[in-house]
């Protein structure tokens, strides 16, 4: 599946060039507005460029043109669809809404909304940031600067989970390490009514975030947030641990997309000089974690599962697999405990 505010899975994602430096305004008038640069605008009354923003629109159709066109311009992937996300998100719509009614005539306010969001976008901030929201196995996450945004491919962690955890009403214990947003935890209590569980990160606004995602969602009486570093201050009794830990190598960090560089924790990706050194702490904790035959699930990135299979069996787990997500990237790797 892939996500337009992120082209790729961090570990494999080129860098994108970021966009100019730039300061705009947005000029307004009774029926319509531009968004443009205070530097280098055309004549009075010529429209802009694509890539200096949305010129006088009047309808979702021509606003949606115009800012498929500046996404185009600003080098951003899948641009029509980005802009169709961002006009529903500033209208509060549905995409399909979107798409339906191009003859909608839009008010002031909304132009503002939508040119809001575009210069936003246009200076490559996920629009998952712009909101302060996520998508995540069809729960809604708040965000916070703390947490690392959730992407589509760490539901390949739920996946592997349900896919060997086969009894939904059993009373599963669980355990999230690094949890950020609690979006591995609240996807799988989700998924077992019965189940209860604990999520930790090193970041107090993390935990507090997840502590309100779990309070929307209607699973704080089944989910319990603390602030630790991983699991050294837990007793263990887990059926499985999951984990998303920062996997890039600090040297690639500076080449990742800006969306992701500028705007997730440096701490929630920074994995050390080879991505892993967060794997080597957390699997020497697993076997004392787990309960005999428990489950190890954790996210890692392109060219990592080799490696970090050899770290997982080193800390006495037994591999059972690697698991690859939508796009055939080796996305997670699955061990147990034995016994």
């Amino acid at each position: 599946m892939t996500d337009p505010d992120y082209p790729h899975p961090p570990a494999a994602r080129a860098a994108g060039p970021p966009s100019p430096a730039v300061r705009e305004r947005v000029t307004e008038t009774p029926s319509a507005f531009t968004l443009s640069r205070t530097a280098g605008e055309g004549a009075r009354g010529q429209r802009p460029r694509a890539g200096e923003g949305l010129a006088a629109v009047t309808t979702i159709g021509s606003a949606l043109d115009e800012c498929a066109a500046a996404l185009a311009e600003a080098g951003l992937d899948e641009p029509r669809r980005r802009a169709r996300r961002l006009i529903a998100a500033a209208l509060d719509l549905s995409a399909a809404a979107v798409f339906a009614r191009p003859e909608r005539v839009l008010n002031h306010e909304e132009h503002t909304r939508i040119a809001a969001f575009a210069r936003r976008v246009l200076a490559r901030e996920p629009l998952s940031r712009v909101l302060g929201r996520r998508e995540f196995w069809g729960l809604d996450f708040a965000l916070s600067p703390d947490t690392l945004d959730p992407r589509p491919e760490s539901e390949t962690i739920v996946e592997a989970v349900l896919a060997r955890l086969t009894d939904r009403e059993r009373a599963y214990r669980f355990l999230d390490l690094g949890t950020g947003s609690g979006c591995l935890l609240l996807a799988l209590l989700s998924e077992y009514p019965g189940a209860n569980g604990i999520g930790i990160d090193i970041a107090y606004g993390a935990a507090a975030a997840a502590r309100s995602n779990a309070e929307h969602l209607g699973m704080q009486d089944r989910a319990c947030f603390i602030v630790g570093d991983w699991g050294g201050t837990l007793a263990g009794g887990f059926d499985a641990v999951v984990a998303n830990p920062p996997y890039i190598a600090t040297a690639d960090l500076a080449g990742l997309a800006p969306e992701v560089c500028n705007h997730d924790p440096r701490r929630a990706l920074d994995g050390g000089a080879d991505g892993l050194a967060a794997y080597r702490a957390i699997t020497t904790e697993l076997p004392r974690l787990l309960v005999p035959g428990g489950l190890f699930i954790g996210e890692i990135g392109a060219g990592q599962a080799e490696t970090a299979a050899k770290i997982a069996a080193a800390g006495g787990l037994v591999i059972d697999d690697i698991a690859a997500d939508l796009a055939g990237i080796p996305r997670a790797l699955i061990a147990r405990r034995p016994g």
